[in-house]
């Protein structure tokens, strides 16, 4: 499963959430996670890193993301907002309280039994 997480604050902000889950145990074991920078827009010098991309496998936890996030927004001195972006699904969590939380583990979390008929695991949501 491919996750796009985009923050508010600007190219420094990602960066800083990127270490933060680099250095998470559960992102680790779970996802790749990398920097995608967008080709400059004319009149513009050098890359522009746009967002953070998730690769996931079988052992990654959508419960443990969501922590690792909120957590990394906690230590932040000013609010941010993040957005978390799979396929055509999107959840922006502006004040980390348990329901955004709830609601971005929920659209995360891998369907746990056969997809309704007409829709692709995990996408149907």
């Amino acid at each position: 499963m491919r996750i796009d997480v985009a923050v508010s604050g600007g190219e420094e902000e990602l960066r800083s959430l990127h270490d933060w889950l680099g250095r998470d145990p559960a992102m680790r074991r779970g996802a790749r996670v990398e920097l995608v920078q967008s080709p400059p827009s004319p009149g513009q010098m050098g890359l522009l890193t746009d967002v953070l991309q998730l690769v996931t496998d079988n052992a990654w936890s959508a419960a443990s993301f969501a922590v690792a996030l909120s957590t990394w927004r906690q230590t932040r001195p000013h609010a941010r907002r993040i957005t978390v972006r799979r396929g055509d699904l999107t959840v922006s969590l502006d004040g980390g309280g348990d329901e955004e939380l709830r609601r971005l583990i929920d659209a995360l979390e891998p369907p746990t039994g056969p997809a309704p008929e007409g829709e692709d695991a995990g996408e149907g949501r």
